[in-house]
């Protein structure tokens, strides 16, 4: 994330601790800027995952010393738990857990675990109703913000639906394209065309795959000449390289990026 700042001369402090404060600054000189959507992004990703621990660490983005989060009516296991230690720590009943209790730890981890294991057929299923959704409607145009840049293209995500789609690099303008990974962008290589993270586009519905939930696009406007600023540190932009064949890619999209 410093990287890519340092490249739009927005700057993170440099050793200490970064803290709430910190990125809220961030965010409020970025909304002045044509990049605050693509930085917003970044500033989530580049955050580590919320987990579940007896070790009470805080909210980072609330700027909490102490937290603790529960749902009433229970919906997870993390939730018993946590009503179960309130009626013990308060004599609310007998079906309480004391204040030391073992394994703790473990539990924490291995509910964290399961809870990402299912949030992945959960979004599978909502990208094949998604898919199912639009499978009559390829030839249309839709618009988005590019939402992933990877080697093999460009992912999408609808303003309409929110579904994600990806534009295969096979098919984007006649050029070469180099992925530059510190600014998050496909960069052609003869003609400076540029398609970075945050940038908006138009596209057309090519495939939709209810089967798989892939989304497969074509761009039809959208992308820059390179007016990015080369990142502060190490080489700017490869030289122009021999012609190459482009990456052969299948068909029809999946997303690899989660």
């Amino acid at each position: 994330l410093r990287e890519f700042l340092d490249g739009l001369d927005l700057h993170l402090p440099r050793g200490q601790v970064i803290r709430p404060a910190h990125f809220t600054k961030l965010l409020q000189k970025a909304a002045k800027t044509p990049y605050a959507d693509m930085i917003n992004s970044l500033v989530l990703r580049s955050q580590s995952q919320a987990v579940y621990s007896p070790e009470n660490l805080g909210h980072f983005g609330l700027a909490l010393g102490r937290y603790a989060h529960f749902t009433s009516p229970i919906r997870r296991y993390a939730d018993l738990l946590v009503h179960r230690a309130l009626i013990g720590a308060y004599g609310f009943g007998d079906d309480g857990i004391p204040r030391e209790v073992q394994g703790f730890k473990e539990t924490g981890d291995h509910i964290s675990a399961t809870e990402r294991r299912a949030a992945a057929p959960e979004r599978e299923a909502v990208d094949r109703y998604t898919a199912a959704f639009l499978s009559n409607r390829t030839g249309e145009l839709f618009a988005g913000p590019i939402s992933g840049v990877i080697r093999a293209g460009l992912f999408v995500q609808l303003d309409e639906t929110g579904a994600d789609g990806i534009i295969p690099v096979s098919s984007l303008p006649n050029d070469f394209y180099d992925h530059d990974e510190k600014r998050h962008a496909l960069v052609g290589r003869r003609h400076g065309e540029v398609y970075r993270l945050g940038a908006r586009v138009q596209v057309r519905l090519v495939a939709a795959q209810p089967l798989t939930g892939g989304l497969t696009f074509e761009l039809i406007e959208g992308g820059a000449r390179d007016e990015l600023p080369a990142p502060s540190r190490g080489k700017g932009r490869p030289k122009s390289a021999p012609a190459r064949k482009k990456p052969h890619m299948p068909p029809r999209g999946r997303r690899k990026r989660r």
